[in-house]
């Protein structure tokens, strides 16, 4: 009996007692008042942002955000404050007022417990890093997909934005000393693991799950919206991809802290390959895209397979264990 329901589990695995505690709010208005308060949050960050570094260090230096000149004044402390308030503090704050004061059902919308086996971790640094020539090969044909002729002009906004996108986060990057690694793997690295998935698995992908009753669905749009969210359309694909791992993550095993380990240790393993290369202490560069061979994809894709259905089973086991 506990054989078929593992295998029931692997058809379909919603999260648990997912029932339990279900609010009278239909998931499509649960999620419209999300978007709204997010959106309203988010507002009011970046406005509160643009007034603190007005009064910190002038009009000046604001208005240079937009074109991010190198040599104006407190130029990356200002990009850290609109950062932080304007974009981060949103991200975070949405999903925890709507779980506990919307929805008021912060265990099923935030999914903070730590009830899954801690050997899934290492087995998630597994996935991680050797799913690299997999998310290189998402990252080349991304890379090629061009727009027809017709949407000419959306192609040079996206390829602007792309442009633009890159030179924040090579300003942020700029790390002089073994404090500013630090700093950036924090900041950089865990914060937005945190927030980030807090908000895509815990609150939306919960909406969605709710909402399509598959999991699955449920996975693939809450992984389209954040990748589409990040605003870096040739990036779009292996976004989508780290998407769904972590979307899966969060599913097999009811809690977010696995998703936000994988998310992390993404983040933060680019960061410090940017550093080590910044102080040449490695001959690679972070942001090449042809690192791999065909030998590496392939054996990646199957090696990320496998390791993906031994992740399912232990965590399939600990549920079942519980329940």
């Amino acid at each position: 009996m506990a054989k078929l329901r593992i295998l029931s589990g692997m058809i379909n695995i919603p999260y648990k007692d997912l029932e339990k505690h279900d609010n009278q709010l239909h998931p499509s208005l649960q999620f419209l008042i999300f978007i709204c308060i997010f959106l309203l949050i988010l507002i009011v960050g970046n406005v509160l942002g643009a007034g603190l570094i007005t009064a910190l260090y002038g009009v000046k230096t604001f208005t240079a955000l937009s074109t991010l000149n190198p040599a104006t004044p407190h130029i990356i402390n200002a990009l850290w404050i609109l950062q932080t308030v304007g974009t981060t503090f949103p991200i975070l704050a949405a999903p925890v007022f709507f779980s506990f004061v919307i929805v008021r059902d912060p265990g099923d919308y935030l999914k903070a417990n730590f009830r899954f086996p801690w050997g899934l971790l290492f087995i998630t640094v597994l996935i991680m890093l050797l799913s690299n020539p997999v998310i290189e090969v998402l990252s080349n044909i991304n890379q090629k997909l061009k727009l027809p002729h017709t949407l000419n002009g959306i192609q040079q906004w996206m390829e602007s934005s792309e442009k633009d996108a890159q030179q924040i986060t090579e300003a942020m990057l700029k790390m002089n000393t073994i404090w500013s690694l630090i700093f950036d793997v924090l900041f950089i690295g865990l914060v937005p693991a945190i927030v980030e998935e807090f908000m895509f698995r815990g609150t939306l992908q919960t909406i969605f799950l709710k909402w399509t009753k598959n999991s699955h669905v449920a996975i693939w749009i809450t992984a389209i919206l954040f990748s589409a969210f990040h605003m870096e359309f040739f990036g779009f694909l292996p976004r989508l991809m780290l998407g769904l791992l972590f979307g899966y993550f969060v599913v097999w095993t009811g809690s977010i802290w696995p998703a936000v380990w994988a998310h992390f240790l993404n983040n933060g393993l680019d960061v410090v390959l940017t550093y080590l290369a910044q102080h040449k202490l490695i001959n690679i560069n972070p942001d090449d895209t042809h690192v791999f061979n065909n030998v590496a994809y392939i054996s990646s894709a199957i090696i990320l397979f496998a390791l993906m259905l031994i992740y399912r089973r232990l965590a399939l086991e600990k549920q079942l264990t519980e329940g």
